[in-house]
């Protein structure tokens, strides 16, 4: 992990590097065309120097040919869930980025390796750990890169914070305090399934504020403790609505985080040293993302399209044939520490994680 954080200090050096010995663009098939796939995903595809959108993979037949039309797609990538693996025959098509339901991820992860495509997949990786192992187990048996979709581990504000920890420049980290919540809408949605969701609140934003814990201190926690409330039992029936836990770090760093899908919308992280503190709010929107320092100093950058940023960094890894820094072990760590939250959850706990 401390390795990974300290790359990411500087991502942008190889894609300047590359962008002078190469103009291949890889093709881009987008596996799930629902909101987010629609509002940034493809657009962003439409922005990014070394990927494209080549194809689309869908359960709905007049989406599919919505899209062919807006996108001009080629009849050959146009695929159902049930097709997939005919991308084999299809050498437009380099990377399957799956934008599915979480439980549904490794499914189609599969499909797209036995394909022979690269993989990025959309966080939560999936909905358990031995899930998560399989997806890895199956994209290196395939010879494929796999990638998670951290979108804020290319995001030059979170790039900065990670900087400004690894260096200490404003002293030793102690304290980090983090949240990420909305009041979710619509009740018959996917992210309340918990067959589909494999959970609430913490498996589709909370995950934001494991990550930036991890990325902050370049370590793992060693330590969950976890408390879940509900105030609305019919709507939260199958998944977590409000969940605050801690976590403990090697170093001695103590997080205090909290994710809600009935309160907010909140989404900040603050990382206190024994000198001041620096942090993000808001920290984990698509946009307009905004920092502080105690000393007063500047922690502006420009916007950037995080999902143009994203795909382009995992574009590379593959162009320059290297690891990329959101690997699926990546993915899996997440998925280990919010197993521990929930367990927390279960058995009123404090939970031991390996160091």
């Amino acid at each position: 992990m401390k390795t990974a954080m300290i790359a990411a200090a500087a991502p942008f050096a190889g894609a300047n590097a590359l962008a002078q010995t190469s103009n291949k663009k890889l093709g881009v098939a987008l596996c799930g065309l629902g909101g987010l796939s629609t509002y940034q995903i493809a657009p962003a595809l439409q922005k990014t120097k070394y990927c494209r959108l080549a194809g689309v993979v869908t359960g709905d037949p007049q989406k599919a040919r919505q899209w062919q039309r807006k996108y001009d797609l080629p009849e050959r990538s146009i695929y159902s869930y049930d097709t997939m693996e005919r991308m084999a025959d299809n050498p437009d098509i380099d990377i399957v980025y799956v934008v599915t339901p979480n439980a549904l991820h490794l499914e189609h992860a599969t499909k797209a390796a036995r394909a022979g495509k690269h993989v990025f997949c959309e966080k939560p990786m999936e909905i358990s750990v031995a899930r998560c192992e399989q997806m890895i187990e199956t994209l290196d048996k395939a010879g494929r890169k796999l990638g998670v979709a951290y979108r804020c581990q290319f995001e030059p504000h979170h790039l900065e914070c990670m900087r400004i920890a690894r260096e200490k420049e404003l002293g030793s980290l102690r304290i980090i305090e983090g949240a990420f919540g909305f009041p979710v809408g619509d009740p018959n949605q996917w992210r309340l399934k918990k067959a589909l969701s494999g959970g609430g609140a913490l498996m589709d934003v909370g995950i934001y504020v494991v990550q930036a814990t991890r990325y902050l201190t370049g370590e793992e926690p060693v330590l969950v403790s976890a408390t879940e409330a509900k105030t609305d039992p019919v709507k939260f029936k199958e998944v977590d609505e409000t969940i605050t836990w801690t976590a403990t770090f090697p170093s001695g760093v103590i997080a205090y985080c909290a994710t809600s899908f009935n309160a907010g919308p909140l989404g900040h992280f603050r990382a206190y040293t024994d000198r001041g503190w620096f942090g993000l709010d808001p920290a984990f929107n698509y946009s307009g993302i905004k920092g502080m320092r105690s000393d007063g100093k500047p922690l502006e950058f420009p916007q950037v399209d995080h999902f143009a940023t994203e795909l382009d960094a995992f574009a590379l890894s593959i162009l320059e044939n290297r690891p990329t820094k959101v690997s699926g072990e990546e993915g899996l760590q997440d998925v280990k520490i919010m197993m521990a939250i929930y367990e927390s959850i279960r058995t009123g706990r404090a939970v031991k994680l390996a160091s």
